[in-house]
């Protein structure tokens, strides 16, 4: 060897230094690495493929390489959970701007380079965002009942139901002198209100409320690029990975 291995070098292995960036709330670094290597190997590629090939065989591979990508990706997407990593913490923070933070611009959007990157950016835009796709997810929900009227008096005629139910339940005091009056009271309650939710087609709404929720919070939790978090989540983060090392 020409050169003595250093005891003092401060490289670290690829593993280590990409569970750091993780731990310590650093992801858009991870994102830009994970863009940055796929974008050169793609140039180099197409590079030495002008080389040593016809244009037209050139292009038809940059168009296969880009379409089984893109697949392997969208079938990526389509598989993920992308609630795995959400914690109720999450939901007590405040809410990010609409504005700065979770719509952005246009330079805040990209296609995922890969399915790794795809992961990683709706897994952590999920718990980042995950407010602004609660309220999102109500919105739609509201616009549903909106152009189903039906189903909104169905939802109200229920919620009357069961006032009335908690209203003579409190005048008569069943459920000190009568447990078991007012337990059958509860059963005809659900059972009437099961009823009325289906006559209603609220689960029409309800359904399509959720498919258009799901559906934004994977695209717009895909293609929005990891940005800084704010700095002092990223120091409690490293300081609790720093604590959780020496105990």
């Amino acid at each position: 060897m020409a050169f003595a291995a250093n005891p003092l070098s401060l490289s670290v292995p690829e593993a280590a230094f990409e569970t750091w960036l993780r731990d310590t709330g650093y992801l858009e670094i991870l994102d830009e690495r994970t863009t940055a290597p796929s974008s050169s190997s793609s140039s180099s590629d197409l590079l030495r493929s002008r080389i040593n090939a016809p244009a037209t065989a050139t292009a038809t591979a940059t168009a296969a390489s880009w379409t089984s990508t893109f697949f392997r990706t969208l079938f990526s997407l389509l598989t993920l959970n992308p609630f795995a990593k959400l914690t109720p913490d999450d939901f007590s923070g405040g809410t990010p701007s609409w504005t700065v933070e979770f719509i952005g611009g246009a330079e805040s959007y990209s296609w995922p380079a890969g399915p790794s990157q795809a992961r990683m950016r709706v897994q952590e835009n999920v718990r980042r965002y995950a407010r602004n796709y609660a309220f999102l997810s109500l919105l739609f929900f509201a616009c549903s009942l909106y152009r189903m009227p039906i189903s909104l008096l169905g939802l109200l005629a229920s919620l009357g139901l069961w006032e009335m139910v908690r209203f003579c339940s409190d005048k008569w005091e069943l459920e000190q002198r009568y447990p078991g009056l007012r337990h059958a009271f509860v059963r005809i309650a659900q059972f009437a209100t099961a009823v009325v939710l289906y006559l209603c087609n609220l689960q029409l709404a309800v359904i399509w409320a959720l498919s258009v929720s799901y559906a934004v919070m994977i695209m717009h939790a895909s293609l929005r690029k990891l940005t800084p978090f704010k700095q002092s989540v990223g120091v409690n983060r490293h300081k609790r990975f720093q604590q959780k090392r020496h105990n």
